[in-house]
């Protein structure tokens, strides 16, 4: 397979906006533990400590996801170089490297919105709960 210069920089705007939108979930999340962990103080209830619990578990996916792309991007400017100074076959392992960096990025994104839509049926379940009383 022949792998030039620019191929590696294909990745670079996908990975910026996969960054940034990964970005925007771990502010939103930040926000939202803060809230929840204000109800949560005021009234002990058990509902918002379990919705506290799912928010520790995606952010450390979050954390995780944000670490992976960025390796993926470092992949990419570090194959860029080696290709630039003539080093095709290291380049080469170097841009599969980071094809699965992003790969496991994409993944645990997968598994973060699956987290994310269990504690919306939570939240669904409850609303349910009161209009059935």
């Amino acid at each position: 397979m022949e792998i030039t210069l620019t191929t590696p920089a294909l990745l670079f705007p996908a990975l910026s906006l996969l960054l940034l939108a990964y970005t925007n979930r771990f502010l939103g999340l930040a926000s939202l533990i803060r809230s929840l962990k204000d109800r949560y103080a005021a009234s002990r209830d058990q509902r918002v400590y379990g919705q506290i619990r799912n928010l520790r578990e995606r952010l450390i996916l979050i954390r995780n996801m944000q670490a992976f792309g960025t390796l993926s991007m470092f992949g990419c400017v570090l194959c860029m170089f080696l290709l630039f100074g003539g080093y095709m076959d290291a380049g080469k392992y170097v841009f599969a490297f980071s094809l699965l960096m992003m790969l496991i990025s994409l993944a645990l994104a997968i598994r973060e919105i699956q987290i994310s839509v269990k504690a919306l049926e939570l939240e669904l379940n409850d609303l349910q709960e009161a209009a059935d009383k």
